[in-house]
């Protein structure tokens, strides 16, 4: 009785181990097919998890969308991986939240629009960072803004400090040929990595204006712009290239924020964009961030406009 118990007990564990898998086979088979399963279950995730920047979003987004409809099971890419279904989460909330995700494990990686800070590397426990690409911050206007031909499609830093910090008020405080409007001011909110970086550049020790419109995503921000003609914001380089001509980014200090200027960093306001993990990649992680990292996945960064790193 206790023999039958045990092959019962057996038998149950290789069914709940190999719901997907032939039931024709002899137990044994099973049974040495469950051991290389338990072998690997520590270092194979079916189902991967990115949360933070909104920036990479839409490129993890895109990728992984790629991945999975090509490929549809792990085995599919490498024999050695399971028969599962490829699943790969992707969620936006801002840089600060991608780091908090890794830090509450509630995600695998976090996307960054900016540099790890020194505090986030202490706290992170084995932490493991992939640079992906390279993006910058475009102080962008509505194309009705008459602000593009009275200053030459120019903006100093001074003059951006003073528009976002609220000295000035008006355009015509901007320049005296332009209208007497308001200045619709549009920034992502505090713990998007963008604002970070634009307070760290630009803004330094000064505070942007109180009234200003905290956008919760980049897309929501250029949306802002498009809208209304008396806008301005800091908009992602590659989101910027993605709406050509609904918005313009200005130069800063008469330099383009051309990819040539970001890369000799002569246009300065630039950002990384970067995912981060604590631990060591597991089989499935490994696979899915090399083709982040390949040819394939620099393309899909390039055209999303962004710069890929080389």
């Amino acid at each position: 009785m206790k023999k039958y118990l045990k092959k019962l007990t057996a038998l149950l564990a290789v069914c709940i181990m190999f719901t997907a898998c032939s039931g024709q086979k002899q137990n044994t088979q099973k049974k040495e097919e469950t051991n290389k399963t338990e072998s690997k279950s520590d270092t194979v995730n079916a189902q991967i998890s990115f949360s933070g920047s909104s920036t990479l979003a839409p490129v993890i987004n895109k990728i992984a969308t790629d991945f999975i409809e090509k490929h549809t099971t792990w085995d599919k890419v490498d024999s050695s991986l399971p028969k599962e279904n490829i699943t790969i989460f992707v969620s936006s909330g801002g840089s600060g939240a991608g780091v908090k995700a890794v830090l509450d494990k509630v995600a695998n990686f976090g996307m960054l629009a900016r540099d790890i800070k020194d505090s986030e590397k202490e706290k992170i426990k084995d932490l493991e960072s992939y640079t992906l690409g390279l993006d910058a911050l475009c102080i962008c206007v509505n194309p009705d803004n008459n602000i593009l031909k009275a200053k030459n499609g120019n903006l100093t830093k001074e003059e951006i400090i003073k528009i976002f910090s609220g000295e000035y008020k008006t355009w015509k405080q901007v320049d005296p040929s332009l209208p007497d409007e308001e200045i619709v001011v549009v920034t992502r909110d505090l713990g998007g990595g963008a604002h970070e970086v634009f307070q760290k550049k630009i803004m330094k020790d000064v505070k942007v204006r109180q009234d200003a419109i905290q956008a919760p995503s980049m897309g929501a921000l250029v949306s802002k712009i498009i809208e209304n003609k008396n806008a301005i914001g800091y908009a992602s380089y590659g989101i910027t290239n993605q709406n050509k001509g609904k918005l313009i980014p200005m130069k800063v200090d008469n330099v383009e924020p051309t990819e040539e200027n970001i890369l000799n960093n002569s246009y300065y306001i630039s950002r990384p964009l970067i995912i981060m993990k604590s631990g060591k990649l597991t089989a499935t992680e490994k696979v899915f961030v090399n083709l982040l990292q390949s040819e394939e996945g620099k393309k899909v960064i390039k055209s999303m406009g962004f710069i890929p790193s080389k």
